[in-house]
């Protein structure tokens, strides 16, 4: 696994997620939205910009200081949910998933759709 995985705090998070949705935006846009869905102040959201800039995780464009984000939102997801199951799980996915069924009624459609996907799964190997 020779790609590093760069480390995204909550509030990082929470940039990174408007240019996922939104594609590449002006940092303004991404102040706007942040403190209209949150109250953050702008040099709040900036200072998050930069952050995330200096972790190679938003490459910063001109005119107009447009934000690109540079890592796909589903490596943050496997890198976010490889930590939980390594600290929480003890490395044990099937017991990150027996703890999520446990807390959750589910849906006969849903319980397909898990069904499906283990399947899908199996299949691979």
């Amino acid at each position: 696994m020779g790609e590093e995985i760069i480390k995204l705090f909550d509030s990082e998070l929470k940039v990174m997620d408007i240019l996922w949705k939104e594609g590449p935006v002006p940092a303004r846009h991404v102040a706007d939205v942040l403190t209209e869905e949150l109250g953050w102040n702008k040099n709040t959201t900036y200072t998050l910009i930069k952050r995330c800039i200096n972790k190679g995780a938003i490459e910063r464009r001109e005119p107009n200081f447009m934000c690109h984000a540079l890592i796909a939102k589903e490596k943050v997801q496997e890198a976010e949910t490889n930590e939980l199951i390594n600290k929480i799980f003890d490395g044990s996915a099937d017991k990150l998933f027996a703890s999520l069924l446990s807390r959750k009624k589910l849906s006969a459609g849903e319980i397909e759709k898990l069904k499906k996907i283990v399947g899908d799964l199996d299949g691979r190997r």
